[in-house]
């Protein structure tokens, strides 16, 4: 069996001698032969390790008794020993910069994991958003069906003795937008609509329109580019007339408008089913809805206004009535109670207005 190499530090020859790295030839004689005495197998019968140990002793001095050989082990230790010292040196400098790299690591977690827990949350708000606006769309789907399926079905119900059913002729119940006009347009083209006072009056030409009653939300509109805002402001604003002639004025006119810059739209999406149900009467003249020309208010030679609006189309004042004014003296129960509806309608259109720019944004 061959012997260890002197590389392995629990072999270091001058060590199983037990001499230093100055010893003299003589003295590493006297040293072998001194411990080899007291390893040797026949001394030591009992001792399963003995030859080994002797092995090594005579490995050891055979080593160093050889010049060359004894000086590539001086120069081997030397550079262990300095090794070993430039280690014990570094070992400060490691340990911090390991602290220091464990603790910027932890941080970089730290950042990473709130980044991701809010794209998180902004991908459910948005999911929430979508389902919402999704939910909206398809009850109002099924309301139009509805309502679509009751005027066929009323369409479709045989005469009796050459007479239609009095509930064929009875018109639609008056819905809650029946008079309201959704109204969109950038603010560059109208810097002076910035209020409800100045859009009323703006519009006023089409029939009278309750100010108070006006819903406005600006909006800076969104560029193409993803996270960019363009500078332009983008208004939308629910403006409700006090008579549905005054508002189908307005709606008709919406090819004109839109050629000045501003949208117009009915707020509930589609046409009343009133204005349906007139048209199929003959009450609503085609020449009303092409004529498409605003209210001009006269004076009558006693005194009284008059609108220029088709005399075919009649007045809906059971429909829509005008609000009562909240400035106006000895209010009654009945106006109160009025004026309290027409708070309530106001914030249920701010909420419709500002759900549908998120749904619209999302």
């Amino acid at each position: 069996m061959s012997p260890k190499t002197p590389e392995d530090p629990e072999q270091n020859p001058y060590d199983l001698l037990g001499i230093s790295q100055e010893a003299t030839e003589a003295e590493i004689r006297t040293a072998y032969r001194t411990r080899s005495l007291k390893v040797h197998p026949d001394r030591n019968r009992n001792d399963p390790n003995a030859a080994q140990k002797f092995h090594a002793l005579t490995t050891a001095s055979t080593l160093l008794l050889d010049p060359l050989r004894r000086l590539a082990l001086d120069a081997q230790l030397r550079l262990q020993a300095a090794k070993k010292q430039r280690f014990a040196s570094y070992d400060n400098k490691r340990k911090a910069m390991v602290s220091e790299l464990e603790e910027r690591e932890q941080e970089f977690k730290k950042a990473r994991m709130a980044k991701e827990q809010e794209r998180t949350a902004r991908e459910s708000e948005n999911s929430r958003i979508r389902e919402e606006g999704r939910r909206m769309r398809e009850q109002r789907e099924k309301e139009l069906e509805l309502q679509e399926l009751e005027r066929q079905c009323a369409r479709s119900k045989p005469e009796s003795n050459g007479t239609v059913e009095e509930d064929s002729l009875a018109p639609p119940p008056p819905g809650d937008l029946d008079t309201t006009i959704r109204v969109k347009y950038a603010l560059s083209s109208y810097s002076g609509l910035t209020t409800a006072s100045a859009l009323a009056a703006h519009l006023r030409r089409y029939g009278e329109i309750d100010e108070g009653t006006v819903v406005m939300s600006q909006k800076a509109k969104k560029s193409k580019k993803k996270g960019h805002v363009d500078g332009e402001i983008i208004v939308t604003a629910l403006v409700p007339f006090n008579q549905l002639g005054a508002a189908f004025a307005v709606v008709s006119s919406a090819e004109s408008l839109k050629d000045r810059g501003m949208d117009v739209a009915w707020a509930g999406g589609s046409e009343p089913p009133i204005l349906g149900w007139l048209r199929e009467r003959g009450e609503l003249g085609g020449h009303a809805a092409k004529r498409a020309e605003p209210l001009q208010t006269n004076s009558a030679p006693g005194g009284t206004a008059f609108s220029s609006f088709p005399s075919s189309f009649p007045a809906f004042d059971d429909v829509a009535p005008p609000l009562p004014s909240a400035t106006k003296a000895g209010i009654d129960y009945e106006s109160l109670t009025l004026l309290r509806m027409r708070e309530a309608e106001r914030a249920r259109l701010e909420k419709e207005i500002l759900e549908a720019e998120a749904a619209e944004g999302g």
